[in-house]
């Protein structure tokens, strides 16, 4: 018998998730010590790591969770069936939910929610489809005047932690180029650079996550120290435009086939050298542009 962490360990999943996915959907009923903790056996992780399986083969949650139910842990990952009405499971108000946990300062209701969005489908999924929207209700509110700074940093930081912990996650270093992830001088809205670092580590690329506010000549620096093979720029919002394009000429100074790309909310907008691949919206989406741009021909 294993304990929760022990077992999320075993099935490739968070705790939270866990938790989650046992709250929401029923899809495991572990036993409880005499104190209350819970503990998995074999059968139990395995119906987890087919959930996971299902969610990231495409399935909902909902639709994984029927399917293991009535039919067991599945032999094979065929196609999901085709998507209906969203189950109120997989769903909820959760942008307004967070918006209003956020502005009582309550962390526990933060990350419950949070918990239960990234209980809702893929990671890739979760962050465009729930995360996002939420967290652009979060700055509306307080731009709106009806939420304080203070509520508006705790949730962001709330969300950087699950970011953090699920980048780590996804895997170590390889041995292969990195691609290098980070935002320019001055931009400090990181959330959806990290997201996208934490995507690549989960298509299986080596990435170096540089953070926010990554001075211009730290830049070509890290890429020569680490003989990146390329170089994701976030542009966040338009006042990040001018420090990205001069990061993107540093880069091309470079050399040894590095490739420059920029995304994130403000990207189109920007001028760019010619040679600067622009990722489209989506995290899935950005991250097949970068891997079919890698593997392109030179012209």
């Amino acid at each position: 018998m294993y304990t929760i962490k022990e077992a999320a360990l075993r099935a490739g999943v968070s705790v939270p998730l866990l938790r989650a996915w046992e709250r929401r959907y029923g899809i495991v009923q572990p036993a409880r010590t005499a104190s209350g903790y819970r503990l998995y056996d074999e059968p139990l992780i395995e119906r987890v790591r087919a959930m996971r399986r299902l969610v990231n083969a495409g399935w909902s949650p909902s639709q994984a969770a029927r399917r293991i139910e009535t039919e067991g842990v599945p032999a094979d990952l065929e196609a999901p069936a085709a998507a209906g009405p969203i189950d109120a499971r997989d769903g909820g108000d959760s942008a307004s939910d967070f918006v209003d946990a956020a502005a009582a300062l309550d962390e526990r209701r933060v990350e419950t929610i949070l918990d239960d969005l990234f209980a809702t489908g893929s990671f890739e999924r979760v962050v465009d489809d729930r995360l996002m929207p939420a967290l652009r209700a979060l700055g509306d509110a307080w731009a709106a005047g009806t939420l304080s700074v203070g509520g508006e940093h705790a949730a962001s930081y709330a969300v950087l932690r699950r970011l953090s912990a699920s980048f780590e996650a996804a895997g170590g270093a390889t041995r292969d180029r990195p691609v290098l992830v980070g935002l320019p001088p001055g931009s400090r809205h990181e959330i959806g650079a990290l997201a996208f670092a934490t995507t690549l580590r989960r298509r299986g690329f080596g990435v170096v996550y540089l953070g926010a506010d990554v001075p211009l000549e730290s830049w070509a620096e890290a890429a020569r120290t680490t003989k990146a093979r390329a170089i994701v720029i976030g542009i966040p919002t338009a006042t990040d435009h001018a420090p990205a394009t001069d990061v993107a000429h540093a880069a091309a100074q470079v050399g040894d086939g590095l490739l420059v790309a920029v995304g994130g909310p403000a990207a189109i907008d920007a001028t760019l050298p010619p040679s600067v691949v622009r990722l489209p919206d989506g995290m899935a989406a950005s991250a097949d542009a970068l891997e079919a741009a890698l593997v392109r021909p030179a012209t």
